[in-house]
């Protein structure tokens, strides 16, 4: 009642009682309508076979696409494009790799079975890519972070060559107590962009590297080596580009740990040596006796796929052309029909169910007798799963100016297994989207808490992360770990089992123990918090020392001045 208050207190049009009551009574029927049932419904619909894992330009695209656009108009939203309709086209290349490699290391040619020791794949639109006879460096991490001081090329001439690296950030010890990571150095346990394979192979382009390959260790990426064979060996997607992807790393790819320990091995290093190099600032960059050789055959199919918007229109004539967004990636891995058995990745956790959340939250403001005085905008992105390209495409191309967005909140995964008395922020300490939050939790008896594996660099793989890099504040939920009524250690035990057993794969699918009841709570905080966003005076802002502040602040600057 007090946060409802505060919040109207700054409108100065109606008395503090009148509003009081009519924003109470508003706001609970809206509420009411985030149900556990129309959620499992939804997800059990956008999970299932008939959808075939819903991947871009699939079949799976139209049944998906028609079933968000058929579901808002149900529930009275506008369409989301000003020129009419629901739909943002999104011009996509599909890249196809038949790849061989050769690795020689120490006069020996390694036995590499792709992709069980080792994936290779592209970007570029051309349909062959042919390396012969590359010489291998080890670069370790691959980082150039001038705030760490912190070089790991040196002035290595990489140029035309194959680069090997470490995955994640350096773990650098804390020099007061070598059991902890020192926090002042890449934040310590948390994942920092450097620690993202995007920024590996952004790098490795920039520096004019023929071919880059990162070492994948499960700890460290936070995720089994499956999960890169799923996502890479079929056909690959980026943003059309009239330069035919040319800025990008010729080939990129990756090495299983025992594929990397038998190439160090044989070119004379070992492994655990070569790590413990890559620790330090005055670490410089290792030229192996080995030699790389690339042959990918490429098959490229230019398509089109679709981000779904649709609309509440806001209130206020005077700020209606504000506008808070919400997210949700509506693809996954479709359909893979080399495998035996089950060939579909449902992605019901990811991200049918985020989906579903993205309908439902529309439905609670379809249903407000008064919109908040912003408009509030729903976007169902494609591509995620292929580099957030959905997002991107419409940070590119945005349908509403940026510079008028006050702010993103998404949906990637919902809380599957019950309440909790917790509600992790992804990328906690970032905006003050989280003082919305923090009053919205308080009111249902709940605390926020931050990341807890922030060393799986989550922050950076889903698509708000699109929106903060151009400067809109962005707020990322995960469903917490503290379950009551669960024995200790139930959270974290739960995110392993799916991380392990389910995490892109085609055992992701809505299980017998599925309890929404939390992923309701945790709804119901994105509506508070979306809907404070888009009716207080004030707009969100990313606080000092936010990575992000700089880029919104240069954003507003260049949209005030004439």
């Amino acid at each position: 009642m007090k946060k409802i208050c505060a919040i109207w207190l700054g409108t100065g049009v109606l008395s503090w009682a009148s509003l009081l009551h009519a924003a109470s009574a508003d706001l609970a029927q809206a509420l009411d309508t985030l149900q556990a049932a129309d959620l499992m419904r939804h997800t059990r619909r956008l999970s299932s076979d008939e959808f075939e894992g819903r991947a871009p330009a699939t079949p799976g695209e139209q049944l998906t696409v028609n079933y968000l656009v058929n579901q808002f108009a149900e529930l009275g939203l506008k369409p989301g494009h000003p020129q009419g309709g629901y739909l943002q086209e999104v011009p996509l290349m599909g890249v196809t790799s038949e790849a061989t490699v050769n690795i020689r290391a120490g006069g020996k040619t390694l036995d590499l079975a792709l992709p069980a020791d080792a994936i290779a794949t592209t970007l570029r639109f051309q349909p062959r890519i042919q390396l012969t006879n590359t010489e291998m460096i080890f670069v370790g991490y691959g980082i150039v972070a001038p705030e760490y001081r912190w070089d790991d090329f040196k002035d290595a001439d990489v140029h035309g060559k194959t680069i090997v690296m470490l995955v994640n950030d350096p773990p650098i010890p804390d020099p007061t107590d070598p059991a902890k990571l020192d926090d002042k150095m890449f934040k310590g346990r948390a994942m920092t962009y450097y620690g993202r394979w995007t920024y590996k192979y952004e790098i490795a382009a920039k520096k004019g590297a023929a071919a880059a390959l990162i070492v994948h260790e499960t700890g460290p990426a936070g995720y089994p080596y499956f999960v890169l064979v799923a996502s890479n060996t079929r056909e690959n997607f980026d943003l059309q580009s009239t330069s035919g992807n040319d800025g990008t790393v010729p080939v990129q790819g990756w090495l299983t740990e025992t594929t990397a320990r038998e190439l160090f091995t044989r070119a004379g290093y070992q492994f655990e040596q070569l790590k413990q190099s890559a620790l330090r600032r005055d670490f410089k960059p290792v030229r192996l006796d080995a030699r790389a050789s690339f042959d990918l055959k490429n098959r490229l199919r230019p398509v089109t796929s679709r981000n779904v918007i649709a609309k509440v229109e806001g209130s206020d004539p005077k700020l209606r052309d504000e506008y808070v967004i919400y997210t949700a990636h509506w693809d996954h891995l479709g359909r893979n029909e080399k495998l035996a058995g089950d060939q579909i990745f449902n992605g019901a956790l990811d991200n049918a169910i985020g989906t579903a959340g993205l309908l439902e939250l529309a439905e609670a403001f379809a249903r407000l007798k008064t919109p908040p005085r912003r408009s509030v905008l729903f976007l169902a992105v494609t591509a995620e799963e292929k580099g957030l390209l959905g997002a991107k495409y419409y940070v590119e191309h945005p349908i509403y100016p940026l510079e008028r967005t006050v702010a993103n909140l998404n949906m990637d995964g919902l809380n599957p297994w019950g309440r909790t008395r917790d509600v992790e922020v992804i990328g906690i300490g970032n905006s003050t989207l989280e003082d919305l939050l923090q009053s919205a939790a308080t009111a249902q008896g709940r605390v926020i808490a931050p990341d807890s594996s922030p060393e799986k660099g989550r922050f950076y793989r889903s698509d708000h992360f699109e929106f903060a890099k151009v400067g809109v504040p962005a707020l990322y939920l995960k469903g917490g770990i503290e379950f009551p009524g669960q024995p200790p250690g139930f959270g974290k035990k739960k995110l392993d089992e799916y991380t392990d057993q389910d995490y892109h794969k085609v055992s992701d699918e809505i299980k017998p123990d599925w309890d929404l009841a939390g992923a309701v709570e945790d709804l119901r905080l994105l509506f508070e918090v979306g809907w404070q966003a888009a009716q207080a005076d004030r707009w969100p802002e990313w606080r000092k020392g936010s990575e992000f502040k700089a880029r919104r602040d240069a954003m507003l600057h260049k949209a005030s001045t004439p």
